[in-house]
């Protein structure tokens, strides 16, 4: 038995993960197939994560079967576990750990039933690639004693006592399920599936979100050639045709004639840092009793302060949202969906529609990069809803690029400003955090009114509902990551969530934490840098935890950091180091950055230590902080969303650039021994920390903190004024964007 892996569960002897805690029954998640097969289901889905193969691995470890036997079912709401949303880097935690529960038992079953039949001695009963063998003879295998077991039982616990031990799999860098497919093209996109009779689905979207549809004369479109139907509910208007250009071209000709009352509801956007502070606030004070200190802090050497700003992004996904939806028999609805959460989207399609559970089925197909709650969940509401005027024939519903763009809710800004006082050491006394941002959450399936874009629209509107943020116990909002992992007193952590921001906001990769780290790590090195202290060393100086100083040393080796400065710095070339880790309880992750200045700024290389316990796929794990770094470094340098006084703006690549494959940094990560310890998610712990070390690179190179995300040449120009100006440090920083 792998010792390090006994020492976790008994740690946690009899706990369940919550996905097991609300799906207790073992059939939910496995059934022996008669072709001598694992049948696998589970309520996450693949999302380009490799997440499917992951699973595969621990599932073929803990029932000691050959991987090539483990079929991994496509998420269904009729038969797969209702695990909520495929999010927040906790598929390994909740149905990782659940399989693993679930996998010991079933053995665990089948080896009592051997034992049993055959008047055996159960421990000395064990499985070989799903054979059972006692004394060198064979007992049959899984498949072929399947009926004399019944799975129908709630798992009862997991210890280390029930593990398997092997380690064929886990730890392997098994290839993900169906590469050979993307490879050749073949593999099932959502874009690419074709059902019989398939008619196509437009909707026409408002110019801006407060917009309302005058009258408007549809006779005219009703029986043009190809046209199925149009239909208006309020100032909703969707158009059905037999071809997809058919509706495109329908839709468009409608749009110009369309009349629409607007009104004002955003500010200009150079004032958006001070009209999120300015707003109507829900305020949440967190708390570290621990290390709480009294402020102000009498005989302090100094404060350093910071203000920040991190600018509303985009999802930006590369194929645009798309559903297919049927009407089955007048009451029952079947859609197609590449949704994070499906047992969500249908009980907001439930709500929406009002239909019975029973009578709606999705079905997960995936579909583009999914990095948090895009537009899939809209688009699926689309389908449902044109399909009712489909005559029963299936409709397929493809969002365009502007509607991607401009209609998926957006990852909020955040304002941030920090305080911290400080000895003349450099020790802080106090530090002092507060955040200012819409909430991070409106995802379906959470409230009382659907979240579904749509159903806003319709002459019987349900209400327009303001994003949340999360209790921090379930992974937090805007207060992601505000909590410092420092060893240092904090005698105020404030959130204040505004509410009723005339923009639809919700879940984007890392949430929170990608301006709070980013917030942070630059003013931890404007201490360091300004107490003469090497950053590096700083933040080793402050943290007791062991696992947070080995992934600093490690990335510091890999970088070479102590040398970086040998020969003098270079005016055009910076390094800086960034560190979190994520929701104060997930991975560990630190990033070294080295960037070049020329007329933009380039980041050529990022060195990255990770530490993500357990380790279940090695090229898994490089491939999720390698992406998660890639998109961090595009929000820290290139994405923007922009906006006028109604509404979002950019429509297409050209107003809303991502970066570039030439633009992508080498990349080079560690990833720390994990034996031992409980895994957790590696999709999100490099963004905070690269942003970051981006930003404290940028630092290094010119002597100035740029503030502002992204950290463009403007950018940096306005912060070379502003300290000129010498007001880069308060909130005069704010007036000076």
């Amino acid at each position: 038995m792998n010792p390090g892996f006994a020492t976790v569960h008994q740690a946690a002897a009899g706990q369940l993960p919550l996905s097991l805690i609300n799906n207790p029954c073992l059939d939910h998640w496995v059934s022996m197939a008669e072709n001598g097969c694992v049948d696998v289901y589970t309520g996450k889905v693949e999302l380009g994560q490799g997440i499917v193969t992951a699973l595969a691995q621990i599932v073929a470890d803990e029932l000691l079967v050959d991987i090539a036997a483990v079929r991994m079912q496509p998420a269904n709401t009729r038969y797969s576990p209702n695990e909520s949303v495929t999010s927040g880097s906790l598929s390994i935690q909740h149905s990782g750990l659940s399989l693993r529960a679930v996998c010991a038992q079933i053995r665990l079953l089948f080896i009592q039933a051997v034992a049993r039949k055959f008047h055996l001695d159960a421990s000395m009963v064990t499985v070989i690639n799903g054979e059972f063998v006692s004394n060198s003879r064979s007992y049959g295998t899984y498949w072929q004693i399947a009926d004399g077991v019944d799975l129908h039982v709630a798992v009862t616990g997991f210890d280390a006592g029930t593990a398997s031990g092997r380690r064929d799999y886990l730890g392997t860098s098994l290839r993900p399920i169906g590469l050979e497919l993307k490879v050749s093209g073949q593999y099932p996109f959502i874009h690419d599936l074709t059902l019989p009779g398939m008619t196509h689905g437009r909707v026409l979207r408002p110019p801006s979100p407060y917009a309302v549809l005058g009258d408007l004369d549809l006779s005219e479109w009703q029986n043009s050639p190809g046209v199925v139907s149009i239909v208006r509910d309020g100032s909703l208007i969707g158009v059905i045709a037999e071809q997809e250009h058919i509706a495109e071209r329908v839709v468009g000709q409608i749009a110009r004639k369309a009349v629409w009352t607007e009104h004002d509801s955003l500010p200009l956007q150079s004032d958006l840092a001070l009209w999120l502070r300015s707003g109507k606030c829900e305020t949440t004070v967190l708390s570290r009793p621990s290390v709480h200190a009294k402020t102000p802090v009498a005989g302090a050497a100094g404060t350093f302060t910071g203000d920040f700003l991190k600018s509303f992004t985009k999802h930006a996904s590369i194929g645009p949202s798309c559903a297919y939806a049927q009407a089955i028999a007048d009451t029952g609805l079947k859609i197609w969906s590449h949704s994070q959460g499906i047992h969500n989207l249908k009980a907001d399609l439930c709500l929406a529609f009002d239909r019975d559970a029973a009578l709606v089925e999705i079905q997960h197909v995936p579909g583009s990069g999914c990095y948090g709650h895009n537009g899939a969940d809209d688009v699926a509401y689309d389908a449902a809803w044109l399909c009712l005027h489909a005559h029963e024939r299936p409709v397929r519903v493809q969002w365009s690029r502007s509607d991607e763009l401009n209609w998926s809710p957006v990852g909020p800004a955040m304002s941030v400003r920090i305080e911290a006082d400080v000895d003349e050491n450099g020790g802080v006394l106090d530090w002092r955090h507060t955040v200012w941002g819409p909430g991070h959450s409106l995802r379906p399936g959470r409230a009382g009114t659907p979240t579904l874009l749509g159903s806003w629209y319709k002459e019987s509107p349900h209400p327009a509902l303001s994003a949340i943020n999360a209790p921090l116990e379930s992974g937090g909002g805007a207060d992601r990551n505000l909590v410092p992992l420092y060893d240092f007193p904090c005698s105020a952590l404030v959130c204040h969530r505004v509410v009723d921001c005339s923009l639809r906001t919700s879940a984007l990769r890392a949430l929170g934490a990608f301006g709070n780290v980013f917030a942070i790590e630059s003013l931890i090195d404007d201490i360091a840098i300004g107490s003469g202290r090497d950053p590096l060393q700083y933040r080793l100086d402050n943290l007791r935890d062991e696992r947070a100083r080995s992934v600093l040393n490690a990335v510091a080796k890999l970088a070479a950091w102590h040398e970086r400065h040998d020969g003098g710095r270079a005016g055009d070339v910076g390094m800086g180091i960034g560190f979190a880790r994520y929701k104060t309880e997930g991975a560990y992750c630190a990033v070294v950055a080295k960037v070049k200045l020329t007329h933009e700024i380039r980041v050529e290389k990022l060195f990255i230590a990770v530490d993500v316990g357990e380790v279940i796929n090695p090229d898994g794990v490089v491939q999720q902080i390698e992406g998660g770094a890639i998109q961090a470094t595009s929000w820290a340098l290139y994405e923007e969303a922009h906006f006028d006084r109604k509404g979002f703006i950019d429509g297409d690549w050209e107003s809303y650039p991502i970066i570039k494959f030439s633009q992508v940094p080498d990349i080079e990560v560690e990833i720390m021994p994990g034996a031992g310890v409980a895994p957790v998610g590696a999709g999100e712990p490099s963004l905070g920390p690269t942003a970051a070390a981006i930003g404290n690179a940028v630092r290094d190179a010119l002597g100035v903190r740029v503030r502002i995300l992204p950290i463009t040449p403007e950018a940096v120009i306005r912060a070379v004024d502003a300290q000129a100006a010498g007001i880069d440090n308060n909130v005069e920083f704010l007036r000076a964007m």
